[in-house]
């Protein structure tokens, strides 16, 4: 059965290898790679998939704008047994975060949107939010804002917004907030707005970084300011230039054909586990958890960004804006719960809607100082590293733990295959 198991594998790599990728195909000796090295990319997941361990996985890998690594493995729907195809479409859940990021920055550089705004000028009730402050013996009281939630505190993280159900998060405060996608699934922006503005701020906006719902929020204000709904704007201004025809925050039939579904039990736990967005439809397009998408449409993404705003001739933003949004945004005043997140995240920061690294070594994967990267819960990643010219996209439907174990692994292959 075993052998059964790694021979379907093996054929999905067989049967995706020959469709046509996502940019310009290199051989791995071209772009200092080894194939011997990449082979171990396959091996990895070979083992994985017949452990039953993981359904299956898409994996990218471009290098100076070359596509040397572009696999399908496994089965699309393990209940179904269906090959993973290399167009599968993934929930991205948190991947969608800097694909927000970027619209909002399309609008800076328009005049429409500075980073210094105040979030209550687009969204009044944001003004009278307290934050809620923890006393030793468990009581809380609130106290005013010292100062106003700044757009520029949405895309880093340190608004005082939450995310609730976190396992990482230091405040009891996140307690009382809706997990990342409940909002979008139980009603509209409007609703979402109303909903957390009556709760108590985690911190004080601009001390702290911890993860929450504000890259949501920034998607609500990106449709105040371009008075369109979030995934119009995405659609004109990002994706249908890069030609990622795959992304939305709404599933075609003929899309959802082709959704990667995990196992209907993680199999660390045992316990059921699933991605409710699969079959769950969202009615407004929150910018931190609900677009979906193919790894080789998020690919050509992250080289657009890598290229400093630019593919294929269609520029997104200017190189200079790039920069800004890939710099540490985390000041000394600001406290960095950045490694809260995952074991490896040590030695980064983190900038416009994306981490940073900001430190060699310290982290538990190979990397570069300028690396940039954001992962998705349901077992998305990606990243890129400028000084190696380099793009790396996975996609798995593995909503658990052994999400964070196959993001360090996979960039422990990715660097092992590199040979200059």
């Amino acid at each position: 059965m075993k052998k059964l198991v790694v021979s379907a594998a093996l054929f999905a790599i067989a049967f995706n290898a020959a469709n046509a990728g996502p940019l310009p195909d290199a051989k791995p000796d071209e772009v200092g790679f080894s194939q011997q090295g990449l082979a171990r990319m396959d091996d990895f997941f070979a083992r994985e998939i017949a452990a039953k361990r993981v359904p299956g996985a898409v994996v990218a890998i471009a290098r100076d704008g070359r596509l040397v690594h572009y696999r399908a493995y496994g089965q699309l729907d393990p209940a179904k047994g269906t090959a993973m195809p290399t167009d599968a479409v993934f929930a991205l859940a948190s991947m969608t975060k800097p694909m927000a990021a970027v619209a909002g920055l399309t609008l800076m550089e328009q005049g429409r949107l500075p980073l210094q705004a105040k979030l209550a000028d687009y969204y009044p009730a944001f003004a009278d939010m307290k934050v809620g402050v923890v006393h030793e013996d468990g009581s809380m009281s609130q106290e005013p804002q010292a100062r106003p939630i700044l757009i520029h505190d949405l895309y880093r993280h340190t608004s005082g917004l939450m995310y609730g159900g976190r396992p990482d998060s230091s405040s009891p405060v996140a307690k009382a907030y809706p997990g990342g996608t409940v909002p979008a699934i139980e009603g509209d922006t409007s609703a979402f707005i109303e909903r957390i503005t009556k709760l108590p701020l985690a911190h004080q906006p601009g001390t702290v970084w911890e993860y929450g719902l504000s890259i949501d929020v920034l998607g609500a204000v990106v449709e105040k300011v371009a008075e369109q709904r979030l995934g119009e704007y995405l659609a004109r201004h990002v994706w249908q230039p890069l030609g990622m025809k795959d992304v939305s925050f709404a599933p075609s039939e003929a899309q959802r054909t082709r959704l990667a579904r995990p196992f209907a039990n993680d199999p660390l736990s045992g316990k059921a586990q699933s991605i409710t967005l699969l079959d769950t439809p969202t009615k407004f397009d929150c910018g931190g958890a609900c677009a979906f998408g193919t790894v080789g449409d998020y690919l050509r993404f992250g080289q657009m960004l890598l290229n400093g705003g630019e593919l294929d001739g269609e520029r997104i933003l200017s190189p200079k804006t790039v920069h800004h949004m890939i710099s540490n945004q985390l000041g000394p005043e600001i406290k960095n719960n950045v490694a809260n997140i995952e074991a490896h995240r040590a030695g980064f920061s983190f900038g416009l809607g994306v981490a940073v690294r900001v430190s060699e070594g310290l982290s538990a994967v190979p990397g570069n100082p300028g690396e940039f990267t954001w992962n998705g819960a349901y077992g998305t990643q990606f990243f890129c590293d400028p000084k190696e010219r380099l793009v790396v996209v996975v996609g798995t439907a593995a909503p658990g733990e052994l999400r964070k174990y196959y993001r360090e692994q996979v960039q422990d292959i990715v660097y092992g295959a590199m040979v200059r």
